[in-house]
């Protein structure tokens, strides 16, 4: 079982990759670049928007929306430009991913905006008592 998960992640990071070179390849639409844009970006955020240490819910970003997103985007890109960024994937594979500061801000900013919320409603409800 751990060997099947292990394969599945692994070929999901080179989805990834695949994807992060298909962004940069003037023969995708634009529409794709955009969608592709947004799927890359959150998956290379060092910060997921459920955070992994809330229980069942923490992993589902990166078991469902990620996947479903590198399907789409992989719909949306031409045949021949998916097997040219395949092989610079497998390149990049051996040395790494790129952090993606500025999308991770962008989710930590969300989270200090419903955190700041929560704090005002709890504030409203201590003051009425």
């Amino acid at each position: 079982m751990f060997k099947k998960l292990k394969i599945w992640a692994k070929n999901l990071k080179r989805q990834i990759f695949t994807l992060y070179f298909a962004c940069k390849d003037e023969r995708v639409p634009w529409y794709a670049k955009l969608f592709i844009v947004c799927v890359v970006a959150y998956a290379f955020s060092p910060i997921d928007l459920i955070p992994d240490f809330i229980p069942v819910l923490g992993y589902l970003d990166d078991v469902i929306l990620i996947p479903i997103g590198i399907y789409i985007s992989l719909k949306l890109i031409p045949d021949n430009v998916i097997v040219d960024c395949e092989m610079k994937a497998e390149e990049m594979m051996k040395n790494g991913k790129p952090k993606n500061w500025i999308v991770g801000s962008f989710i930590l900013m969300i989270w200090l905006v419903i955190f700041i919320w929560v704090i005002y409603k709890v504030y409203q409800l201590i003051s009425k008592v």
